[in-house]
């Protein structure tokens, strides 16, 4: 029995069974990674911050090769200058999650976190907003 695929064995497959099974795949290696907070009470600060650096460079990764790259190649073929949308977008995007982060959360002196106490017409009024 041969378990190798190949590219053409692959276009054989129905497109949604193909996304299934893509899904799942990263359902369970998200779940596995998670599932490590189980077995450790402390993690190494030096260990954190390479995950995090990490985690940081698939997210930069992901959102050039699916948001800023093809908002280029859109803008080129529609015959507009290819940097625009995509310096709007990626300054749209910082500017929305730095009013958010002001709205909703400080940074205490301690070095943690903490919510503001706002009302909660007010949180509706700001989600109806964006």
């Amino acid at each position: 029995m041969n378990l190798t695929l190949s590219f053409e064995s692959l276009l054989k497959v129905n497109p949604i069974l193909l996304a299934l099974f893509a899904t799942l795949f990263t359902w369970g290696v998200t779940a596995l990674g998670s599932s490590l907070v189980f077995f450790f009470k402390e993690i190494n600060k030096k260990a954190l911050n390479l995950m995090l650096g990490f985690a940081a460079g698939v997210m930069i990764a992901a959102s050039f090769w699916s948001l800023l790259a093809p908002s280029i190649e859109m803008a080129e073929a529609a015959g507009k200058k290819g940097w625009i949308p995509a310096v709007v977008g990626f300054l749209s995007g910082g500017a929305f999650l730095y009013i958010l982060i002001k709205l909703f959360l400080t940074f205490t002196s301690t070095g943690k976190w903490k919510k503001l106490r706002v009302s909660r017409p007010h949180y509706i009024e700001v989600f109806f907003w964006f």
